[in-house]
């Protein structure tokens, strides 16, 4: 089968896509936590090879558009190694709180080293927990961000309607995932270079060229930026409005619970 067919092919009943794969819902999960397992050791290095280096830009620029206080309680979803954590702590200073979750305890255990060894030694939580059923209180955090995990949920309206729930009124919320390209030319260009140079580098660097190959998929199979935004306006979000980085290959999407 093509690639263009398998982007395109529906999925059975109770059945959600594994990149280009058709699996059983049920088994998303574990099967997207053993790429992450897989990973982990590797997570920032793959992570500045692929993006060469611009996906400290695009979490700046979520870092900017959070704008959170002192004394706030920020939420970080699927946290990976930490990036985001780590530049939020200082920001809510000794009065706030940032709390780290991630359903892949490899990755929350890669994210809380990299927090120590920074001397990040209070005011963050370490939470293993799923995205689409967070373990907190209803209306507790200012702000929710979530940085290329979005993705690999597998029930991604559970998973809005859960940060919804537990996000103050007046909160805000933003997803950084990679997009869609909003030119033919960049998506095609972006599509040699990820479809045949990434699955490489996770060869050579990873020695995992499979999960790299997922991770290029699941991007496509990805809603669109106009469907995320909907789908964040459907669970009770308003003012939802995104940000196309670099052509669409990144999108920040940014919604308000009043």
């Amino acid at each position: 089968m093509s690639s263009r067919n398998a982007m395109n092919q529906p999925t059975e009943p109770n059945h959600t896509h594994f990149g280009f794969r058709d699996v059983p819902e049920n088994q998303k999960a574990t099967l997207v936590a053993d790429v992450f397992h897989s990973v982990a050791s590797h997570y920032d290095v793959m992570n500045d090879l692929m993006s060469l280096g611009m996906h400290r830009r695009w979490k700046r620029f979520t870092i900017q558009q959070a704008a959170v206080r002192p004394g706030q309680h920020v939420l970080d979803v699927a946290a990976g190694s930490g990036d985001l954590a780590k530049s939020f702590v200082p920001l809510v200073g000794k009065t706030g709180s940032v709390t780290m979750t991630d359903i892949n305890e490899s990755m929350l255990a890669v994210g809380r080293n990299k927090l120590i060894d920074a001397g990040i030694l209070h005011n963050v939580h370490y939470v293993q927990a799923d995205a689409e059923k967070l373990p907190f209180e209803n209306n507790y955090f200012d702000c929710i961000t979530i940085a290329f995990g979005l993705r690999n949920v597998t029930h991604k309206e559970a998973a809005l309607a859960s940060f919804y729930r537990v996000l103050k009124p007046g909160g805000k919320l933003l997803i950084l995932e990679f997009s869609h390209p909003t030119t033919r030319i960049l998506k095609k260009l972006y599509d040699l270079y990820s479809f045949h140079a990434i699955p490489k580098m996770g060869k050579f660097i990873a020695k995992d060229e499979a999960s790299y190959q997922y991770l290029v998929e699941s991007i496509r199979k990805h809603p669109t930026q106009e469907v995320l935004q909907q789908m964040m306006l459907s669970v009770g979000f308003e003012d939802v409005d995104y940000y196309n980085l670099h052509g669409g290959i990144v999108a920040l999407h940014k919604g308000f619970k009043y």
